[in-house]
């Protein structure tokens, strides 16, 4: 015989079984500073990637199932295109992507059986570290606006934790690097040890000297290069390599289709 369930224990579960799955996966971290924002997190993929350009000065980070946040990604340059063809490029903002890829992900989470199992980043590089926009949406089509760094997926509060104590905002591009690699470590997510080799680590920035496609992949030697200054950064100074020649200099620009990046 039918049986009813309320709305309210059909949303509280669905929200309840993404959670669950969102902290299985492997975190990622988004932090301003001097140089532009930076993009870090473990993925040893070369084609399936967790960071991309939007638009001009706009990126897309995400975690969770690649073929869903791949989806979420091919429709925002879409929709960044058509804003930008139809108005004015500077109508393209990180903020109206923010709002737009909540009210597709709220849609999705009430009027689908299974909702997407992801959290994205939308950010836009300013001028300084204070006009950086960083937005967060969840899988409910939450959206919260973010100062300074956002974290996504896995323990999130706890990699947050580990970023708060440590950040500042004049942080060199070396000492954002190294930042983003404590945090991700086994203190941060629980997974044991983070890697720390560039072939175990997918990085980008949007780099702040550039007027226009600021979005720049850290690969090859430019990674291995920042990775060797963020070694060398005093881990009680965040800041201290903030004038150290080249700490600027490094930017260039998951698992399989239907699997969790992690």
């Amino acid at each position: 015989m039918p049986f009813y369930v309320s709305p309210e224990q059909v949303t509280r579960e669905k929200a309840d079984y993404v959670r669950k799955r969102i902290t299985q996966i492997r975190s990622g971290v988004v932090l301003s500073c001097e140089a532009g924002i930076l993009f870090v997190a473990p993925n040893p993929y070369r084609a399936l990637r967790k960071f991309s350009e939007l638009y001009d000065r706009i990126a897309f980070a995400a975690v969770g199932r690649y073929n869903e946040f791949e989806t979420l990604r091919k429709a925002g340059v879409r929709y960044a295109d058509m804003t930008g063809f139809q108005y004015d490029r500077r109508d393209v903002t990180a903020r109206g992507l923010a709002d737009w890829y909540a009210q597709l992900l709220g849609s999705l989470f009430t009027e689908s059986p299974k909702p997407y199992e992801v959290e994205i980043v939308v950010a836009e590089v300013g001028k300084t570290t204070a006009d950086d926009q960083l937005y967060r949406i969840i899988f409910d089509g939450s959206v919260a606006e973010e100062h300074g760094f956002v974290v996504m997926g896995g323990q999130a509060d706890r990699v947050a934790t580990v970023i708060k104590e440590r950040y500042a905002e004049t942080m060199s591009l070396a000492a954002a690097m190294r930042l983003a690699i404590a945090s991700l470590a086994g203190e941060g997510d629980g997974n044991g040890s983070e890697p720390m080799t560039g072939d175990q680590l997918e990085a980008a920035i949007l780099d702040r000297s550039r007027p226009h496609r600021a979005f720049r992949r850290l690969t090859g030697t430019r990674l291995e290069t920042l990775l060797e200054q963020a070694r060398s950064v005093p881990a009680d100074d965040a800041s201290a390599e903030a004038e150290e020649p080249g700490g600027s200099n490094g930017s260039s620009g998951s698992n399989g289709s239907g699997g969790s990046a992690s």
